[in-house]
């Protein structure tokens, strides 16, 4: 079974209690079921990887690069994040960068994602929606075996 590296960074695991009002209700297993739905016709398993820390973050790429994809929602570290996004340069398949929020409607300091470049794609605001709709390019980017 080809497995999808689901990628949330730091305060991402408290998603449903952590200021609703910018990332909904939904909690992080609520995101890992439903794009779990999405990818499991194609038999893809989803790989779920969360950590409060960049180093553990790219561990996880380090040890994930023989899956199909990856979703990644870097949370802070897209401002910053020089470690991981290293990572990801290195990380040899299609990816797609996701964020609950638009950070564009927000404070100037996150306007910038130093991970985006690198990114396959990037959807942003549209909350827990994005993660399918990741889920969903992603089957289409990475061909049938």
């Amino acid at each position: 079974m080809s497995e999808l590296l689901l990628l949330n960074g730091p305060n991402l695991g408290i998603l449903g209690r952590r200021q609703p009002e910018i990332y909904g209700t939904d909690t992080l297993a609520d995101i890992v079921d439903a794009v779990g739905e999405e990818v499991g016709e194609r038999g893809w398993k989803v790989v779920s990887v969360q950590r409060e820390s960049e180093g553990e973050l790219i561990a996880a790429v380090h040890e994930s690069s023989d899956t199909v994809g990856a979703i990644v929602n870097p949370g802070a570290l897209m401002i910053a994040g020089w470690g991981l996004r290293d990572a990801l340069a290195a990380y040899p398949r299609p990816w797609i960068e996701v964020h609950l929020s638009n950070v564009w409607a927000r404070e100037t300091f996150r306007h910038e994602s130093v991970l985006a470049p690198l990114a396959d794609g990037v959807i942003v605001g549209l909350g827990s929606l994005g993660y399918r709709l990741a889920a969903r390019a992603l089957l289409a980017k990475v061909p049938q075996s």
